[in-house]
């Protein structure tokens, strides 16, 4: 038992010294990302135009209570296209991943509430992300923005 043990604790203090704090909130931030943007995608054709399709689900299926469709669509749209980018950048990541993570909150409350496994796999990705920042590797760091280790 004390074998294995021993060697538990040596893989940890390995993976400890190879998976820096950097390039796990790296990660983070690309992984992330990429699911946002890829939905933020499917709602336009060219740079940043809404296809119909976008605003008919805006209209049925992701219908909100409190903001009319062709608004919500757009602040949809634009947000999973700006912010996105942001954290890939670790520009302003903080606040881009607290935008993010009211976005699936508001996705899971009023839109798909079955699928908070998904929902809650994005918040595990998203918090670190507002507890720690961008990290070592992020715009924020090298612009002096966030100096949070």
């Amino acid at each position: 038992m004390a074998s294995v043990l021993t060697f538990y604790r040596s893989a940890g203090r390995l993976a400890e010294r190879r998976l820096p704090p950097a390039l796990l909130l790296l990660l983070a931030r690309c992984g992330i990302a990429a699911v946002f943007f890829q939905s933020g995608r499917t709602k336009v054709e060219g740079l940043l135009t809404l296809t119909d399709s976008t605003y008919q689900l805006f209209r049925t299926d992701y219908a909100l209570p409190f903001i009319p469709p062709v608004v919500a669509a757009h602040i949809a749209a634009y947000s999973e296209h700006l912010f996105p980018i942001l954290l890939v950048l670790g520009l302003f990541t903080r606040p881009a991943a607290v935008a993010l993570l009211a976005m699936t909150a508001v996705i899971e409350i009023f839109v798909y509430p079955d699928a908070w496994p998904t929902h809650l796999s994005w918040a595990a990705l998203l918090l670190p992300l507002i507890a720690r920042g961008g990290g070592a590797w992020s715009l924020d760091r090298a612009l002096g923005i966030d100096l949070s280790p």
